[in-house]
């Protein structure tokens, strides 16, 4: 079964708290969301392979380590996921990125797909998808499922801001082999599939639709 790391440094945690208050502008959701995703880069990256690179300092020639970016895809599930990629970029700036477009049947709340890009060469690159909430886990297993299908990366990792109980369960009875990166494992789900105490409709929280 995979791993579900609960990334509760004290600055990731503060600044969510701060993001869930329904009184947040979008400015400042869409600002500490971006923050945000930079410091849980700084996580989910831990164990990412080093490789050796020449380098000269101001003094003489030396051997340093370094992440190979272009190896790594960021995999967005739309919309919302977009919210993630410019603070990971600060810290993997040469990451490549993709987009899978799904939404949820307000009826049967199982995923549908309507878009599919990826970079090139997905079978060398690690992948980590990235979508905030991780609710009823339908879109999360479909977007992984799609990708071992249609690309089968190296390696796939998922990150989300809030995570429910329902949601990790259906993500690792379909994908065993897929880490969760989450910053809060909320308490449940309500009849809608929304997250509680959650924070609303994360897409419509960072581009004002709603």
């Amino acid at each position: 079964m995979s791993t579900v790391h609960l990334i509760d440094h004290p600055l990731i945690q503060h600044k969510l708290t701060l993001m869930r208050r329904k009184e947040a502008s979008t400015n400042s959701f869409r600002r500490m969301l971006g923050e945000l995703s930079t410091l849980m880069a700084y996580e989910i990256t831990r164990d990412f392979p080093l490789q050796d690179l020449e380098i000269e300092t101001p003094m003489e020639k030396m051997v340093g380590k370094v992440i190979d970016g272009k190896k790594l895809a960021l995999v967005s599930i739309l919309r919302a996921g977009n919210g993630f990629l410019d603070g990971m970029l600060n810290v993997v700036p040469g990451a490549r990125i993709g987009h899978i477009g799904l939404f949820r049947d307000p009826e049967t709340l199982q995923p549908v797909e309507y878009y599919y890009k990826m970079p090139e060469n997905m079978c060398e690159r690690d992948v980590i998808v990235v979508d905030p909430m991780l609710a009823t886990g339908n879109s999360a297993a479909a977007a992984v499922q799609q990708l071992k299908t249609k690309s089968n990366p190296k390696s796939i990792k998922f990150m989300c801001l809030l995570a429910a109980p329902e949601g990790i369960k259906t993500l690792q009875a379909a994908h065993p082999d897929v880490d969760i990166y989450t910053a809060a494992i909320d308490r449940e789900l309500d009849s809608h599939g929304y997250i509680l105490p959650g924070l609303g409709d994360a897409g419509d929280r960072i581009f004002g639709t709603k």
